[in-house]
């Protein structure tokens, strides 16, 4: 098994040069709400220890309306066309060039997988499908692995989320204190929110107990090179401890 640990986003105290010291892995938030400066992510990588890996979380342009409340941390809408042509994986001009930009952040970092999450307002019907399915089997993908977390009522239609990552090569990227993906991957991706009702519970600590599930749970994908990202307010610490009881676990 090959399993990576680490938070989304610069998750303990230090900055990044303490975050090098403790994972091998993060998810880069800053991507999603606006483009980062190449410069930027080329510093990143420099500054990065040999095998260090970057996950880039896909820039919102490509996933969220501008009706999205995640926009209000954007600053400015970008000059790429119509801003009410971006948002919900369609085949529009504007997501396009929107996802050259993600490409070039990728490029910047060395990345090797994209997560792109997609609002609750991005509702499963068959629109929504055919158009996710004509944006992504044109973009151009490199080398990338492209990993899909649904919100919304797509959770509720794991046949739908199999069949559109079946026919896009996705991961499905998902919550495993609320359910498993829906289908088999090379990769298995988990970001995890927090335990409790809704899709997301920020402030929860996770208890031993539940990292003890989470290791059994990570347990059972031993052919699949896995990711465990935790994102709440802990997950420095909680990420730390995690890593401490995987490495008791196969010691």
């Amino acid at each position: 098994m090959i399993l990576r640990i680490g938070t989304c986003g610069w998750g303990i105290r230090g900055g990044r040069g303490a975050y090098f010291k403790e994972f091998d892995v993060v998810e880069l938030q800053s991507t999603f709400y606006r483009p980062v400066p190449l410069w930027t992510l080329e510093r990143y990588r420099e500054d990065a220890p040999e095998g260090f890996e970057f996950v880039v979380k896909a820039w919102q342009a490509i996933t969220h309306p501008i009706s999205s409340l995640t926009w209000r941390r954007a600053g400015k809408m970008p000059e790429l066309g119509d801003p009410c042509s971006f948002g919900y994986l369609r085949p529009t001009p504007e997501n396009f060039r929107a996802w050259d930009i993600i490409l070039n952040e990728c490029r910047a970092l060395g990345s090797r997988f994209v997560v792109m999450q997609t609002p609750p307002s991005f509702v499963c019907n068959e629109k929504a499908e055919s158009e996710m399915i004509a944006f992504l089997s044109k973009v151009e993908r490199l080398s990338l692995t492209l990993g899909w977390e649904p919100r919304g009522n797509w959770n509720q239609h794991p046949d739908a989320v199999r069949r559109v990552c079946e026919r896009l090569s996705l991961v499905h990227v998902v919550d495993p204190f609320r359910r498993l993906p829906a289908l088999e991957s090379e990769a298995v991706y988990f970001r995890l929110h927090g335990v409790g009702e809704g899709e997301t519970n920020y402030g929860y600590k996770y208890t031993d107990g539940d990292l003890l599930a989470l290791a059994s749970t990570v347990s059972s994908y031993p052919e699949s090179k896995t990711y465990v990202m935790f994102n709440n307010v802990s997950m420095g610490e909680d990420a730390i401890r995690f890593k401490r009881l995987m490495k008791l676990e196969t010691d």
